[in-house]
C-alpha cells in the first residue's frame, strides 16, 4: 500500500498510521503534517540574503513607518524644555507616568488646541505653533496612557 500523501510504499510498523475506514495507511510524519496543513495556517517566512529567516511582518505594527523621526525629535526637545519645574527643580522624564488625572490632561489639551487653532488661522498664540503641537501630543499621550491603565486594570 502507498501513503496517500507522499506516494511512497507503506508497511505496518512503528511510525505508521492506519485508518481502516479509509482503507489507508500513512507515514506518521505525512499524516501529522497534512493534518496541520489542513487545520493550521502556517505564517509565511522571509529569507534574507544572508540565509537568516524570520516570520513576515504582516499584521505587525510598523512603528518606523507610522512615526516621523522629525516629530519624535521635536517632541523630545519639547519634553526636555518642560522638565524644569516652576521651582527650578528638574523632574524625571517619566514623571508624568506616575499618574495625572485625565481631567487635567483634557483641560491642558484644550488650551494647546486653542493655540494651534489660532496659529492655523494666522492669529498669534501664547507660545507659537510648535509649543502648541508639543502640548497637544503630550496631553493626548498622557490621557491615552491613563485610559490604557484603567482598561488593563479591569
Amino acid at each position: 500500500m502507498n501513503c496517500p500523501i507522499c506516494g511512497e510504499h507503506v508497511k505496518r510498523g512503528p511510525g505508521i498510521i492506519s485508518i481502516p475506514a479509509q482503507d489507508a495507511m500513512y507515514h506518521g510524519a505525512c499524516y501529522v503534517n497534512a493534518t496541520l496543513d489542513a487545520t493550521y495556517q502556517r505564517p509565511p517566512i522571509r529569507t534574507f540574503e544572508s540565509g537568516a529567516t524570520r516570520d513576515t511582518d504582516d499584521g505587525k505594527p510598523d512603528y518606523e513607518g507610522f512615526l516621523s523621526p522629525l516629530v519624535i525629535e521635536a517632541f523630545g526637545e519639547y519634553m526636555t524644555r518642560h522638565r524644569i519645574q516652576s521651582d527650578g527643580d528638574l523632574r524625571a522624564s517619566d514623571n508624568w507616568q506616575r499618574g495625572i488625572p485625565k481631567s487635567a490632561y483634557i483641560k491642558s489639551a484644550w488650551r494647546h488646541f486653542m493655540d494651534w487653532w489660532k496659529e492655523h488661522r494666522g492669529i498669534p498664540s501664547r507660545d507659537g505653533l510648535e509649543e502648541a503641537l508639543g502640548g497637544l501630543i503630550f496631553n493626548a499621550m498622557g490621557y491615552w496612557h491613563e485610559t490604557i491603565k484603567e482598561r488593563d486594570a479591569e
